[in-house]
């Protein structure tokens, strides 16, 4: 499957930004499934420069600067995607026990196995605790297989948790999202996250895509997606598999990853620091569809 991911974000100051400096993750991964064919990124004003990297986690990052008076910033990411939803990934009884996996990363020192061992600690948005603990452990009785008890996890975060977008922000604290169950995607994806790094399991951040499909009878509306947050894990001789508890579904042809870390801070789409401005509004509108491939 072909999708097409445009990403607009729009900021409106009151008062002039005099400076201005950007950083964003915009720009989907290839692997996995999952090939980026084309990706651009126009900025208006336009800066003099874009500067690109790769970060820690191997994702591709932006930046620039902006030192002219402007009153309002428009960014908008236009991607490619090649999806192939031919990989599928067994949640086998017969894959390790969620005590193996965790016992093995702490002791393993292959590459991939002290990367996935990185994951398991606490990070600035994941904070694990006893609450998250006890949380997670009717999903993971002692022997049940690691995928197993995460694919059950997901489902139950999905079904006693309600998307409510007014219910946090990035500052709520998962103690709170706990006690009145209630959040958004990334929230979810924090809270998965934080469960099995309170069992000593790694937890991975996944920032991306999902391409939705309008109710029916009504047509598709331009800008009326939005970026989409999930969660990850690792499991020995299976590598990360990803959970959507926000969907209660894992991952497929349908999600465009764009980057993974520790958390959303990693991860943030847009972020910047700015000099005036005073009040400002921001705007962002994503569309995700799939074209004809040629």
């Amino acid at each position: 499957m072909k999708l097409r991911i445009v990403h607009a974000t729009t900021y409106e100051y009151a008062d002039p930004v005099t400076t201005s400096h950007h950083g964003v993750h915009l720009t989907p991964r290839s692997g996995d499934g999952q090939v980026c064919l084309s990706h651009d990124v126009t900025v208006s004003p336009p800066p003099r420069s874009i500067y690109e990297r790769t970060d820690y986690f191997g994702n591709q990052a932006r930046s620039f600067s902006l030192h002219e008076p402007h009153r309002s910033l428009r960014i908008v990411a236009t991607s490619e995607v090649l999806r192939d939803d031919r990989r599928q990934l067994s949640l086998s009884p017969r894959s390790p026990s969620w005590e193996d996996v965790r016992d093995r990363l702490a002791r393993d020192r292959r590459p991939d196995a002290l990367a996935a061992y990185g994951l398991t600690f606490a990070s600035r948005y994941v904070r694990p605790d006893g609450e998250l603990r006890e949380y997670a452990l009717p999903s993971f009785p002692p022997g049940r297989p690691l995928l197993e008890a995460a694919r059950d996890l997901t489902r139950r975060i999905h079904t006693e948790f309600k998307y409510d977008p007014g219910a946090t922000d990035i500052s709520t604290p998962l103690s709170e999202v706990l006690r009145q169950r209630r959040g958004v995607c990334q929230d979810f994806a924090h809270l998965e996250i934080g469960c099995l790094r309170a069992l000593g399991l790694p937890g991975r951040y996944v920032s991306g895509y999902l391409m939705t499909t309008p109710p029916p009878g009504k047509a598709h509306v331009f800008g009326a997606d939005a970026s989409h947050a999930w969660a990850s894990t690792f499991s020995p001789n299976v590598g990360w598999v990803d959970f959507d508890p926000a969907n209660d579904v894992v991952p497929s042809d349908r999600h465009v990853t764009v980057a993974y870390g520790c958390d959303f801070g990693d991860v943030t789409p847009v972020r910047g620091v700015i000099l005036g401005g005073a009040r400002h509004s921001l705007r962002v509108e994503v569309d995700v569809v799939e074209v004809p491939e040629a």
